[in-house]
């Protein structure tokens, strides 16, 4: 156990490929109202989807404005609450316990961890423009001590081998090679330490990845994995399944709630959908221990 922030300060190339300079370039530019404006409500912002039953009683609000606003609201508190299920997989954490959040984006899930256990947090992103804007919403909230975001390759951090109690991405491994991406967590992670993911996923069963999610791909510029691979990686890497939850039936209010946002709508809402309706793409939450 360790009580404070060590990450080494050797200098890194946040990107190792022209691939991942253009991912690089997209979240230095982005400024999507669906990550923005949920995020305004309360500074925290999820760089992902929702889970769980909507308040499908926002689209009978008569009033325009007001119903802009409940819409939002009701958006962001089904990411909320798929960041604190997340949050609740990583295990017996104690304040003095470092966690790591990789592919951290704008920074809420560290927040979210943070807050429900007392943890050191060390977030990583290949964009300086998000590692910046989180280091100062921690500042904002008088957590920058305990909470930090470092632009780092989440494939090659440089923080110290077996410093964490704890790791995750949330809807990040699409970005990056299974093999390399789970080698760095088992090297970061203390042995049984906790590493789980929240992610999109091909159904395998359904044959080779559809036309939906090859849409989805090309909307975000990633390449979803199969299911089976992330159960095949993660055993060539000492992390052990303990705990699958298929998320794809919970996230559904959240996709069909957002179709009907039309001040954040982006046009991939409806192949969302389908991709789930049809079996060809999942949403799971794989919980793992570091053996």
């Amino acid at each position: 156990m360790t009580t404070a922030h060590v990450p080494t300060a050797r200098p890194l190339m946040p990107t190792h490929s022209t691939y991942q300079a253009r991912v690089a370039d997209y979240w230095n530019t982005e400024e999507n109202p669906v990550n923005l404006e949920l995020g305004k409500i309360d500074d925290l912002y999820h760089h992902h989807y929702g889970i769980g039953e909507a308040d499908r009683s926002v689209l009978d609000e008569p009033d325009p404005v007001r119903r802009r606003e409940r819409l939002t609201g009701e958006l962001h508190r089904l990411e909320h609450a798929q960041a604190e299920l997340l949050a609740s997989h990583l295990g017996a954490l104690t304040p003095g316990d470092r966690v790591f959040d990789a592919g951290c984006g704008r920074g809420g899930g560290s927040v979210v961890a943070h807050l429900r256990h007392g943890c050191h947090t060390d977030g990583a992103t290949i964009s300086a423009k998000q590692a910046d804007f989180a280091n100062e919403q921690a500042r904002k909230r008088g957590i920058a001590d305990k909470v930090r975001y470092h632009h780092r390759n989440m494939l090659d951090t440089g923080f110290a081998t077996g410093a964490y109690a704890a790791s995750w991405n949330n809807e990040s491994t699409m970005y990056v090679e299974l093999d390399l991406l789970f080698a760095e967590h088992a090297r970061l992670l203390r042995r049984g330490g906790r590493y789980v993911t929240i992610t999109g996923c091909y159904n395998d069963a359904y044959g080779r990845a559809s036309r939906e999610v090859s849409l989805i791909n090309a909307h975000y510029i990633c390449d979803i994995h199969p299911r089976s691979a992330y159960f095949r990686a993660m055993a060539r890497h000492r992390l052990v399944p303990v705990h699958v939850q298929d998320l794809t039936e919970a996230t559904l209010p959240y996709w069909e709630l957002r179709s009907q946002a039309d001040h954040l709508v982006t046009g991939i809402e409806e192949t969302f959908l389908t991709a789930y309706r049809n079996g060809s793409f999942q949403y799971l939450l794989i919980a793992a221990d570091r053996i």
